[in-house]
C-alpha cells in the first residue's frame, strides 16, 4: 500500500512540473478586456428598464421622503444642488427638490464637466445642460401620478439617486447670437458623453421622448 501511495504521489508531482511547476499557473487565465463602443446616434439604445433604475436606486439611495419637510432629516446624507453653476443649471422645480446623494451629485458634475470638455475638443461654443427634475417626495409622486399615469415609472427619483437632464434646452454661456450651436448638435454631444459613462458602468439611462430628457440613475 505504501509503495502504491508513493508512486501516485510521484506521478502527481511530475504532472505539476509538466504544467509549468506551479498549480496556480494552470488556471491563471486573464479576463478579456472590455471593448467600449462609440455612440452611433441611435437614441433608442438608452433604454435601461425601470427595474434596473429602481434596483440601483434602492442600493445607493435614501429611504423615500414623505414630503418636503423631511428634507431637513437628510441634509447630512445628501447634497443640495446649487440652482446654477458654470457647469449646469437647475430648472425651476415644481415636483422635486434639489437634493441628491453624494454619488449621484458627483455623477451629475462629471457629466457636465465631460460635456464642457467635449464642446472644447470640438471647438464649439459653451453651453450648460439644464436639470429638469431631481429628487421627488412621495407627496410629489402622488401629485404626478394623478396628472400622468407614467409618473410611477420614475419611482427611482424618490431615492435621491436619479435626475433628468433636458435634451431639448441648453443655456448658452456668453453672448447670444455668436457661434450658436443647434439643439440637435448639443443633444448629440451630450448623448456621446452619457453613452461613454453608461458603457463604463457608471449609470443607467433612458431617453424620454415625451418629457424631452435623459432620465439618469447612478450605479
Amino acid at each position: 500500500m505504501f509503495v502504491i501511495r508513493t508512486v501516485l504521489y510521484i506521478v502527481f508531482v511530475l504532472g505539476l512540473f509538466a504544467c509549468g511547476g506551479k498549480k496556480e499557473d494552470s488556471v491563471n487565465v486573464e479576463e478579456p478586456q472590455k471593448v467600449y463602443t462609440r455612440f452611433r446616434g441611435d437614441y433608442k439604445t438608452f433604454n435601461d428598464m425601470p427595474d434596473k433604475h429602481l434596483s440601483a436606486a434602492v442600493n445607493k439611495g435614501i429611504s423615500p421622503m414623505m414630503d418636503r419637510a423631511d428634507t431637513a432629516q437628510y441634509e447630512k446624507k445628501m447634497v443640495r444642488l446649487p440652482m446654477e453653476l458654470d457647469l449646469f443649471k437647475v430648472d425651476k422645480l415644481t415636483h422635486s427638490v434639489p437634493y441628491l446623494v453624494p454619488d449621484a451629485s458627483a455623477l451629475l458634475v462629471q457629466i457636465c464637466a465631460n460635456f464642457r470638455d467635449s464642446l472644447d475638443s470640438k471647438k464649439l461654443a459653451h453651453y450648460k445642460p439644464i436639470v429638469t427634475s431631481v429628487t421627488r417626495t412621495m407627496a410629489d409622486v402622488e401629485v404626478l401620478t394623478k396628472r400622468n399615469r407614467n409618473a410611477s415609472d420614475n419611482s427611482a427619483h424618490t431615492y435621491g439617486t436619479t435626475f433628468d437632464i433636458s435634451w431639448k434646452r441648453f443655456q448658452k454661456i456668453g453672448p447670444e447670437g455668436k457661434d450658436e450651436v443647434s439643439v440637435d448638435k448639443l443633444k448629440l454631444v451630450l448623448a456621446q458623453v452619457l453613452h461613454d459613462l453608461r458603457e463604463r458602468g457608471k449609470c443607467y439611462i433612458v431617453h424620454e421622448r415625451k418629457q424631452a430628457c435623459f432620465h439618469i440613475t447612478v450605479r
